[in-house]
């Protein structure tokens, strides 16, 4: 079992920047692909950025340039760091961590809210 828990979210002004983190309950990096999801009232759930266990990164065409995922092995946690941020960014934020062999073998976070409003 795994647990993640993020954090970091909150109100921003448009053109702002937050940092989300997520902490997991055990080191997995080395077995779970990590990844950040999105998903906005009436909206489905969508991948934002994702890094795999060798490192490499993803994310959406919406974030590219302005977003950034990383690592922290010895912390056991993933990051989010958001800039230029826009009204449509707003949404609740998700992490996920699935395993490379059994991908039904996934948990997620249970979310931290960002708000990009003047």
């Amino acid at each position: 079992q795994v647990q993640l828990v993020e954090s970091g979210g909150g109100l921003v002004q448009p053109g702002g920047s937050l940092r989300l983190s997520c902490a997991a309950s055990r080191s997995i990096f080395s077995v779970y692909t990590m990844g950040w999801y999105r998903q906005a009232p009436g909206k489905q759930r969508e991948l934002v950025a994702g890094i795999t266990i060798g490192g490499s990164t993803n994310y959406a065409d919406s974030v590219k340039g302005r977003f950034t995922i990383s690592r922290d092995n010895a912390l056991n946690t993933v990051n989010l760091q958001m800039n230029s941020l826009k009204p449509e960014d707003t949404a609740v934020y998700y992490c996920n961590a699935r395993h490379i062999m059994v991908p039904t073998n996934a948990y997620w976070g249970q979310g931290t809210q960002v708000t990009v409003s003047s």
